[in-house]
């Protein structure tokens, strides 16, 4: 077998490192796997057996590769990773989305991966310049969320308008024109709610793209974290479809 290579971009694939979103990926999307990777000290670990298991049910080959865990995770706990093909997907346009614009950091993004999935929001378009969707710890962070997803990245919001026109924005800006509770109680499928940078947020143009919302806060703070309104936002619409 080839050499595993440090992640990067260019590489065909990456790491889903640890158990859970191991397993995720395993089954969920078994056809992206290709390989096993364990450490020594996991082999006694019951969610390890699990894992290994399911490896050899589908044919996936494994082998002890500590070294490779360690750089990757950079870390000494990591017991298990399965390496897998990265492979995009269109986002149904039948379905709402999440269109998360220029997002930087691995964490954000996998934290706010995790939260859409939870709130049934499946459908994903990230949107240069942005983090790798398939860094290893952004896929970590999203816990496997990523393997319930459809995500594709696009180069600009213009090319993401351009195949999805017929559908409601909802631009989530500090200075949006309308509270999100109201404009959740309205929101009429399919719709697409967008997030911008965690520094910077929308640029002033998305204030005409659609409604913009904002997330009412205190004055203590200037600003919520991505994740955090990603959740929130996510959760307001869910409520929308799924009244309690």
């Amino acid at each position: 077998m080839p050499k595993l290579e440090p992640y990067s971009r260019k590489l065909p694939y990456s790491y889903a490192l640890g158990l859970y979103p191991s397993l995720s990926l395993i089954d969920r999307r078994p056809e992206l796997a290709q390989r096993l990777l364990l450490a020594p000290e996991g082999l006694s670990n019951d969610g390890v057996e699990k894992l290994r298991a399911r490896c050899r049910e589908l044919d996936i080959r494994e082998e002890i590769a500590e070294r490779v865990l360690r750089r990757e995770s950079r870390k000494d706990n990591c017991y298990a990773a399965v390496v897998f093909e990265k492979r995009e997907d269109d986002p149904d346009p039948a379905r709402n989305h999440a269109v998360l614009c220029q997002i930087s950091d691995a964490g954000n993004l996998g934290t706010a991966l995790r939260s859409l999935i939870a709130f049934g929001f499946e459908d994903v378009a990230l949107v240069r310049p942005c983090v790798d969707v398939y860094d290893p710890h952004a896929v970590r962070a999203s816990m496997g969320a990523l393997f319930h997803l459809r995500v594709r990245t696009f180069d600009r919001f213009g090319d993401y308008r351009a195949l999805y026109p017929d559908r409601a924005l909802y631009p989530f800006m500090l200075d949006g024109a309308r509270p999100l509770s109201e404009v959740a109680r309205g929101a009429v499928p399919p719709y697409s709610l967008i997030f911008g940078n965690e520094q910077s947020g929308l640029p002033p143009e998305f204030q005409s793209l659609g409604q913009s919302v904002f997330i009412p806060q205190s004055d203590s703070i200037d600003s919520l974290n991505l994740a955090v309104a990603v959740s929130v936002g996510a959760y307001a619409f869910s409520q929308r479809r799924n009244p309690s």
